[in-house]
């Protein structure tokens, strides 16, 4: 089966309400975003027509869509951290989360999202969002 890749990313800040040492404070991030899908085929054919089985340009537009241009630039944080700290909710580029942003919780509403938005043809395999440089999470199917 062929499975392809697409990375993705993104500049994001966060904070974690009760975390017992500095991520307890608003940081930012350069994420990056690995999205690996496949078509369910398993074969060891040539891809008829003109070769693809799923076009890059295609997660491409998904991704970004509805991931990249939600989170990019953006501050995530959870209401409990908001509701101790009242002055933050006029922030425009704000995104208030029910549970805390760590980068599993991250991971999980983007899987949620993308499993949601791909066709049919288009199954999702595998996640893996860093955090920073050597710090990632990984979701896979």
């Amino acid at each position: 089966m062929i499975q392809l890749t697409k990375i993705f990313h993104f500049e994001m800040a966060h904070a974690i309400d009760g975390y017992p040492g500095t991520c307890k404070n608003i940081h930012g991030h350069s994420y990056e975003l690995h999205v690996q899908v496949n078509s369910g085929i398993e074969s060891d054919e040539y891809i008829q027509g003109i070769g693809l089985d799923i076009d890059f340009k295609y997660i491409k537009n998904i991704v970004k869509s509805y991931i990249i241009d939600a989170f990019d630039h953006h501050l995530l944080l959870s209401k409990s951290y908001i509701n101790k700290n009242a002055g933050l909710a006029k922030n425009e580029n704000l995104i208030a989360w029910e549970i805390e942003p760590t980068a599993e919780n991250i991971l999980i509403y983007i899987q949620k999202i993308l499993q949601e938005k791909m066709p049919d043809h288009c199954h999702l395999n595998q996640l893996t969002l860093f955090e920073t440089k050597d710090s990632y999470a990984i979701w896979q199917a």
